[in-house]
């Protein structure tokens, strides 16, 4: 729903003091999937600049350092007219907002539909005109079902390299600061967005394998998004993580998917 209610202050004392005893750091939090900074309705873009505004003072509020939103839709106009509707919805969404350690990630997208944010140059476009219109920090999210999904071939060497290059390149690796790691359940460019456990889709074990031990990836924290079919599938998916990464999977008093993938040794 559009409507959130305020953080409460003593959770979010406990909330810091608990990431603190953990270790737990970065943490990710992710925009309400109802807010559309490329809407054309005057009505929703109206709720989604609202919307969006919230997220960045909760984010603030609990000590967020990053928070992930989709690029949106922009069904009626042209890729190049979402995009600017993006960015001025986001110039006033963070109008005297400081962002202080926070900062905001454009997660790429499978491509459905009118959706932005599929190829990199789109990602590219919508970061380069924000900067200019805003002073919030904009950085790049990945997830891994939808690189497939939009026609990445991360699932082979080959076609990994190539995803990882072509990223450095457009997007500037430096600038991605995060990976959502998910299987996919439809195949490569199908541009739907339908997640899997980890080895169970058309990524597959030895897809991951190679992912968690790029050079250029295994620095970045990895997250979980991952479906939940029966109780302790959480759990399955960061060992399969960690496993593929080369890591130990007894538990451990802190860390999690994004410390263990970011150790794992590359063999490329």
């Amino acid at each position: 729903m559009w409507r959130a209610r305020a953080p409460d202050a003593g959770q979010v004392r406990k909330f810091r003091a608990a990431r603190e005893r953990f270790d737990l750091y970065p943490l990710a939090i992710h925009v309400n999937y109802l807010v559309n900074l490329a809407s054309i309705d005057p009505v929703v873009r109206a709720k989604s600049i609202a919307g969006f505004r919230g997220e960045l003072e909760r984010a603030a509020t609990i000590g967020a350092e990053f928070l992930v939103l989709h690029p949106g839709n922009c069904r009626g106009r042209s890729a190049e007219e979402g995009i600017a509707s993006f960015a001025t919805a986001l110039r006033e969404a963070g109008e005297g907002f400081r962002a202080g350690d926070l900062t905001v990630l454009l997660e790429n997208t499978a491509g459905s539909g009118a959706n932005l944010g599929s190829r990199f140059e789109e990602l590219r476009a919508i970061r380069a005109l924000a900067r200019d219109l805003t002073d919030l920090p904009i950085g790049y999210c990945l997830d891994t079902c939808h690189l497939l999904a939009a026609g990445f071939n991360i699932a082979t060497p080959v076609g990994l390299r190539a995803t990882v290059r072509s990223a450095g390149e457009v997007l500037g690796m430096s600038n991605v600061h995060l990976i959502h790691a998910n299987d996919s359940k439809t195949p490569l460019g199908s541009r739907v967005d339908r997640h899997e456990g980890i080895g169970q889709g058309h990524i597959g074990l030895e897809g991951f394998r190679r992912i968690l031990r790029h050079p250029k990836l295994r620095g970045k924290p990895f997250i979980l998004e991952t479906p939940i079919y029966k109780e302790g599938d959480d759990q399955r998916n960061l060992n399969t993580l960690k496993k593929l990464a080369g890591r130990n999977t007894s538990p451990r008093r802190s860390g999690g998917a994004e410390e263990d993938a970011e150790k794992g040794k590359s063999q490329e």
